[in-house]
């Protein structure tokens, strides 16, 4: 008699227990690991750009780039970041905060403003105008060193992205003093201490602007939280129009702790916001010892910082004006303070 026939698709053999491998497939099973960077990948562009960015340094003596954006010590905000690649200037940020600054303008500029430079690169067969003539004549009479290199290694020094038009200049970073030495060395020489502190504050065409407005109305230094702030770059440096080598700039490893301690040695901590509480002319610490804390145009001070300040100072402006830039409202604040000291000391 034949056997019932079977269901289609069903497993044909015997029902129970199953016999293992006996561990046979395990390697098998644990798969080869997590994927290795693509610079650590021989098969790779990026390990080979690595390989020629190395070999380059090796021969140039030239500080390690990267790409990416230069950060004082903190982050630039996306829009702060476009606004640079539109003006031209590309930046590339080294482990040690170097900065790359490319593109024929951005770079006789930054030559004729004095900017701190270490070397400039030209690339290979690159046609000359007179802005790469003029940059190679400043450099020479600078003592800067003129390096020629060949395009796909001016390429990976400035960013694969940017448009840096056969030329390059290379900016050493910034030395950032201690915001309590500033205030020591202020003090012991007699003088009233009038310093800005900058909170959020992230285009550095607005420090380049500050730092000016210190040098022009008498104050001794600016102060930089680590975070979430621009830094003296090179167009910082720029703007402000050759200030920043005369006034000196200190880091806040955290902002609203200086602020504390500056109140602890007598100076009025003082900010400035679209909101504040007590009108420009109204002001009556004018002749005391001030930091003033300006905010960012659109997100003003932060709220702890609002805490810390002993008076926040807003300046009467037109109703059809919705505020006014970070920098022209340091430098107007500025000028009434000096004007104030002014007439105390007639």
């Amino acid at each position: 008699m034949a056997g019932k026939p079977g269901r289609p698709g069903a497993a044909k053999g015997k029902k129970g227990m199953r016999v293992g491998t006996g561990g046979h497939g395990k390697q098998a099973l644990e798969g080869r690991g997590p994927t290795p960077k693509a610079e650590d990948r021989p098969y790779h562009k990026a390990y080979k750009a690595k390989a020629a960015a190395e070999k380059h340094r090796a021969a140039t003596g030239a500080t390690p780039i990267r790409r990416g954006e230069f950060l004082a010590p903190a982050a630039r905000t996306a829009g702060s970041a476009g606004a640079a690649a539109r003006s031209g200037q590309r930046v590339a940020k080294a482990a040690d905060a170097s900065e790359v600054l490319s593109g024929r303008n951005s770079v006789v500029e930054a030559l004729r403003s004095k900017v701190p430079a270490t070397a400039l690169f030209i690339a290979a067969r690159i046609e000359m105008d007179d802005r790469v003539k003029e940059s190679i004549k400043i450099a020479g009479s600078r003592g800067i060193a003129v390096n020629e290199i060949t395009r796909p290694e001016m390429d990976r020094m400035t960013g694969f992205d940017s448009v840096h038009q056969g030329i390059a200049l290379q900016v050493p970073p910034y030395k950032y003093q201690h915001p309590m030495e500033l205030l020591d060395l202020v003090l012991s020489r007699g003088q009233k201490p009038l310093f800005v502190a900058l909170d959020g504050i992230t285009d550095p065409r607005n420090l380049g602007a500050i730092i000016r407005s210190v040098a022009a109305f008498g104050g001794q230094g600016v102060i930089l939280p680590q975070r979430r702030s621009t830094g003296v770059t090179a167009s910082a440096w720029k703007t402000s129009a050759g200030a920043a080598a005369r006034v000196p700039v200190a880091l806040a490893a955290n902002l609203n702790s200086t602020l504390k301690e500056f109140k602890k040695r007598g100076v009025f901590v003082v900010g400035l916001d679209g909101d504040g509480d007590m009108s420009l002319p109204n002001f009556d610490l004018a002749t005391e010892p001030v930091l003033l804390v300006v905010g960012s145009e659109g997100k003003g001070l932060s709220r702890l910082v609002t805490e810390n300040c002993d008076a926040v100072l807003s300046i009467p402006i037109a109703r059809d004006t919705e505020s006014l830039n970070a920098g022209i409202a340091a430098s107007v604040t500025l000028y009434e303070i000096s004007k104030r000291r002014a007439a105390l000391k007639r």
